[in-house]
């Protein structure tokens, strides 16, 4: 069982890289970021109405507090348009590792957000990743500057949605994934007027865009079967090995692989995640022995 969870999890993780990589390719043939977002979340939203809505109903739309609900949807949808953005700028390991920032960002904001106590191996882990961004965006490097700023003002946004997702603990997972993709498209094709310019797009171009929708309502979906299999607590370090899926389709697609140096600056951001997380495991599961 714990296994088959673990296969799912990262299962999960490549296909959101595989989606990733196809948004990048897309906003490098004139697609807008907006435009993008709009058709990742509208078909995501038609294929949970088609698969899932059958078999829950209106237990679906059951919710504890849809303002929490409408909060997660505004940052997840946020932090998918920052993302997008970036991937217009850096190369896809880049961008990859640059989110990788977030749990870190959450680690440091919880105490004042979440209520939860200061912690020192939290705070070396926080250090420990911001060594690492600092090697790959160091002086003299070719990274874009503005791409870099939006990579981490991206991991701080989805540090408030991953905050906000606990707040929303109490509904079922799908019902907390159906609101964000409806308040995604809602709020997008609003928007629709102010943002419209559809470039001429062959028909791999049309093909891939509305794979965004598959590849995010297939990742999510084997996400949720996962954490429904095995405690997060394991979950959690299979996390990292997404830098090798996003590393990998960066080469496979565009060509583009990290430096030496560079790939030193990812292997310690995602050091100081997976240094963290484990610690936390271990305190879970030997409270005693292990104090900060």
């Amino acid at each position: 069982m714990k296994n088959s969870g673990i296969l799912l999890h990262v299962a999960g993780l490549w296909t959101l890289s595989t989606l990733d990589a196809s948004a990048k390719w897309l906003v490098l043939a004139g697609m807008p970021v907006l435009m993008v977002t709009l058709v990742r979340y509208v078909t995501h939203v038609l294929l949970m109405t088609a698969v899932v809505l059958p078999s829950q109903g209106r237990a679906i739309f059951k919710t504890r507090s849809l303002p929490r609900q409408l909060v997660r949807g505004f940052l997840m949808v946020l932090s998918t348009v920052l993302f997008f953005s970036v991937l217009k700028r850096l190369p896809l390991a880049e961008a990859t590792s640059l989110n990788f920032m977030a749990p870190l960002f959450l680690m440091a904001m919880a105490p004042w957000l979440l209520g939860e106590p200061h912690r020192l191996h939290r705070w070396l882990g926080v250090l420990l990743g911001f060594a690492g961004v600092l090697i790959v965006v160091r002086p003299g490097g070719q990274l874009d500057a503005v791409g870099v700023a939006l990579g981490l003002l991206t991991a701080i946004t989805f540090a408030f949605f991953q905050i906000a997702t606990r707040r929303v603990a109490h509904d079922h997972p799908l019902t907390t994934n159906y609101y964000g993709g409806i308040f995604g498209s809602v709020a997008l094709l609003l928007a629709l007027p102010w943002f419209w310019e559809m470039p001429v797009l062959s028909a791999s171009q049309w093909l891939l865009l509305f794979s965004t929708g598959f590849t995010g309502f297939a990742g999510h979906l084997m996400q949720i079967m996962a954490y429904s299999k095995t405690q997060a607590t394991l979950l959690a370090p299979f996390n990292y090995l997404q830098i090798v899926a996003a590393a990998a389709l960066g080469w496979l697609a565009f060509g583009q692989l990290p430096d030496l140096t560079t790939a030193t600056g990812i292997a310690l951001i995602c050091l100081g995640g997976l240094a963290v997380v484990l610690w936390e495991t271990l305190r879970i599961t030997r409270p005693v022995a292990l104090r900060d």
